[in-house]
Formats: structure tokens, sequence, C-alpha cells
């Protein structure tokens, strides 16, 4: 099969993809960083790091620690803020041919709104994703993404505030995530991505003291792609608005495995900290594997696991 008869476009919400592959929020910098190792026309959308009103220095280090098949992290949202974010980085990515998502977040309803007008009335952004996985200052530091009722208020109020596509990321740390899926898509998302970090600690057995100085931070990396694949899987069979999977993605067989779960696109994080280019890689193998197998769409591998 010639290469040119493969159809690697997908659609979230407004936007249509070239193909299922983008960045994960928070491992891809402003994409500047990555400009000199990949062409970013290639890639499927790019997710820059979370943004908030306000520059944010993140928590103290140390921030990152390697574990075993990954890493746990807490940065603490550390970003320069959405008004440095329009002024200094977006002119630089409006030059390319790739949907441009930004990743927002804040400490109270009123903060998510906010950044959403700022980040709408910005020309160059094609879509936000929501990451409701932050503390709530306005519920006693409880968890957007955690109660259901919250989940619902803040996506039905940053939907008033928006005419981009709106997706929410959700939190794993949850006991039914298929119900958070609904949630969102109730309330007016036009996708949602999972799974954002996992909750985890690692202590160092001689100082007898927590390896990260917040304690603890956010597992990624392959560690996690079991539960993520799970959770994009009972995900799928809940919702009707597309799914963006993540978790542990570092070849084009685990994206494959994503997409047979019932994502229409992928995310690649921790391992662009292992090879840069490793979404190139990734969308070449998918474009591969579909001509071996003479697949001519990468819809019609969607959701076609045979349980």
């Amino acid at each position: 099969m010639a290469k040119k008869s493969i159809d690697l476009t997908v659609r979230i919400g407004k936007l249509k993809l070239k193909n299922p592959v983008m960045t994960a929020s928070g491992t891809f910098g402003y994409g500047d960083e990555y400009a000199e190792f990949i062409d970013l026309n290639k890639l499927g959308a790019i997710v820059v790091k979370g943004l908030s009103l306000k520059p944010k220095e993140g928590n103290p280090p140390p921030r990152i620690v390697e574990t075993p098949s990954g890493m746990l992290n807490a940065i603490g949202l550390q970003n320069i803020g959405i008004n440095n974010f329009i002024k200094k980085k977006l002119p630089f990515l409006r030059q390319f041919n790739t949907p441009i998502i930004v990743n927002f977040f804040g400490d109270s309803i009123a903060e998510y709104v906010r950044a959403a007008e700022k980040l709408s009335a910005s020309d160059g952004v094609s879509a936000l994703e929501m990451n409701i996985s932050c503390p709530n200052k306005q519920a006693g530091w409880s968890i957007f993404g955690t109660d259901p009722k919250v989940t619902s208020r803040i996506v039905t109020e940053v939907r008033k505030a928006t005419d981009r596509t709106l997706i929410v990321k959700l939190s794993p740390n949850v006991t039914d995530i298929a119900l958070m899926a609904r949630v969102a898509e109730d309330a007016g998302a036009d996708a949602v991505s999972l799974i954002n970090t996992l909750t985890g600690m690692a202590i160092d057995i001689k100082t007898r003291r927590p390896k990260l100085a917040n304690i603890v931070g956010g597992l990624s990396g392959p560690a996690v792609k079991p539960v993520a694949v799970r959770m994009v899987w009972q995900c799928y069979k809940a919702v009707q608005i597309p799914i963006i999977g993540m978790g542990g993605i570092v070849s084009p067989e685990d994206a494959i495995e994503f997409i047979l779960a019932g994502a229409s696109a992928v995310a690649v994080g921790t391992g662009n900290f292992i090879r840069p280019d490793i979404t190139i890689n990734i969308i070449n193998g998918i474009r591969s594997f579909m001509e071996t197998e003479g697949i001519k769409s990468i819809n019609d591998l969607k959701g076609a696991v045979q349980c």
C-alpha cells in the first residue's frame, strides 16, 4: 500500500490534526526548546507547559526522581504566566502549521475562567486543555478533578468563557474514571485527556527521608501505561467525545495500544526526556504498522480491541 493512501488525520473537537501524535503538557516546554531536534510541523499538535494567570516558581528541589520504568516529579507547575507566554512564546509557535493546545490551571474557578478568557482572545491558540488535577483553595485544598460536583461546575463555567476546543485533563487518582469523563462531557467538554500522573513517593533508605522535597510527586513513564490503557478503555465505553490517551508511551506500539483501547489521539510525555525526536519516531512507526497491516485510516483502529 502506498504511503499516500494512509490517512492519519483525526478530529478533536474543532481541530483537525494531520496525525494523532501530540506532546504532553509539562514535558515539551513551550515548543521552542525542541525545535532544534524535530520539525514541529510534523506533529499532530503541540501541547505547551501548563500556564497560570501569574508566573509560578514551583516547588523547591529536588523535584525529579528516577524510578523503575518511570519517574516521579514534583515540579509544582512552574511556569512563566499567561501574559509572558502570549508575548514571548506564542509568536514563535504561530509560524508552524501545527495546532497549539495550551494547558492551563488555577487556584480557583474564577482563575480558571479568567485564564480561559485571556487565552481564547489570543491569536494562535487552537485549543485549551484544562488541568483539573490542581489544589482548589476554595474547597480546602481538595482536588478539582476528584470531586464530580466541583468538576461539573468548573467545566461548565470555563465552557461559557471560551469558544475554543475545550479538553479536560482527568486525574487518575479517582475511584471511577469513567464517571469523571461523563461529568466533563455533560458539562461541555469537547474531549478528555488521560491520564495525568499517579501520586507516588520514594524514600532514601540511608537518610530515611523522602527523595522529593515535596515528599510526594506524580509518577509517569512506562510504569503507568497499563493503568492508563485500562482507564482509556473504560472512558471510551462511557463517553461519545474524543479521548486523548497518554501515560508511558515510548514506542509506536504503545501509541497503537492506546488507540485500540479507544483513544482518538495520543500524547507523548516522559519519552521526550529520553529521546527528543521520539514523537517523530512514533508517527513514522504508526504509518509503517498501518502499511504492513493494510489499514487505510487510523480511525479504523480506534476502539478496535476485541474483548
